[in-house]
């Protein structure tokens, strides 16, 4: 269970959100993969100021990863943040009793008011309760979020969420193994990402977060060979705001706001972030341009605070979900 020594986020505060039975202090957390487990970002962002964390990749074993190199750039993309960035990381980490034993102590011991959503992959089905299950009990872990979506693996990566009885059988075993918040992360690339979402929920899942990276490919023009080690890879950054958003909006539209979501994809200014609180978010990722600028993060949380403060929101209730689509 969390920890004795955890705050509950003030409930009065004017960006407090309440997700799958979580309160969070605000509604800015640090998308997975981009945080690693915290640890390494200790100095640069204030973590617990922030509404939570979602940690790198686990998986029950050790995974080296893609080969270097792992992340290329495009100049392209315009906005805020920059141009895209895309990476092959290969979900690369130390494997769950790892986590285990270093990693999730060491959170639980620096965050107090920040939640923390363990990112869970695996090679098999069953390998993702396995996961659920061996850290169910650690102290500090908040919920999980099974990755189904990762474009930058071989095995163990989309399929698991390309076919509905593959996706539910994913859920009904990781919801057995935890009472704890479940959240699913889906592809861009989905067919139908609402159907997909649907599949998740009647299968036992708490929210959705969407959108993991979109599958792309970077070629060195010199080499006539691909920028990435691995090939193709995942694409983030600015690029992304608008696929992430429509995915949110599509997501809350069929589900409606019983189903939290968590929107990820392309945001680097608080104006970005309520582009995904009006599509139907009640959380809101950061990742790469959090990369690029350790203080974005931050950031997006003081000027969504002033946002709400010109424009009278008391309550991110009040905008969540109230976009106006045309007729």
């Amino acid at each position: 269970m969390s920890g004795a020594k955890r705050l509950t986020p003030d409930a009065d505060a004017p960006l407090a959100v309440r997700v799958a039975g979580l309160s969070f202090q605000n509604p800015v957390v640090l998308a997975a993969g981009t945080a690693a487990y915290g640890r390494e970002l200790d100095g640069m962002i204030a973590l617990d100021e922030l509404g939570g964390i979602g940690t790198k990749a686990v998986s029950l074993r050790p995974r080296a990863g893609a080969p270097a190199p792992r992340v290329a750039e495009e100049a392209g993309g315009g906005g805020g943040g920059g141009g895209a960035m895309i990476n092959a990381v290969g979900l690369a980490n130390p494997g769950v009793d790892e986590v285990r034993r270093t990693e999730l102590p060491w959170l639980a011991q620096h965050l107090r008011r920040a939640r923390v959503l363990v990112n869970v992959v695996g090679d098999t089905v069953e390998e993702y309760a396995a996961v659920v299950a061996a850290l169910d009990a650690v102290s500090g872990v908040d919920g999980f979020e099974l990755n189904v979506s990762c474009p930058n693996v071989r095995a163990g990566g989309m399929e698991f969420g390309a076919d509905p009885a593959t996706l539910a059988a994913v859920v009904r075993l990781a919801r057995a193994a935890t009472r704890r918040p479940l959240f699913v992360k889906l592809s861009p690339a989905a067919t139908d990402i609402a159907a997909s979402a649907r599949v998740c929920v009647d299968s036992g899942v708490d929210a959705i977060t969407v959108v993991n990276t979109l599958p792309g490919l970077v070629i060195d023009v010199e080499r006539r060979r691909p920028a990435l080690g691995f090939g193709s890879g995942g694409v983030s950054g600015p690029p992304l705001l608008p696929v992430g958003v429509l995915a949110t909006w599509n997501v809350h539209r069929a589900l409606g706001p019983s189903v939290p979501v968590l929107g990820v994809g392309g945001v680097a200014s608080a104006g970005d972030a309520l582009q995904y609180l009006i599509a139907g978010a009640s959380l809101v990722g950061i990742g790469t341009a959090a990369l690029r600028d350790p203080r974005v993060p931050e950031r997006v949380v003081s000027d969504l605070r002033r946002w709400c403060e010109r424009h009278g929101v008391r309550s991110l209730g009040e905008i969540i979900g109230t976009l106006t689509w045309p007729t």
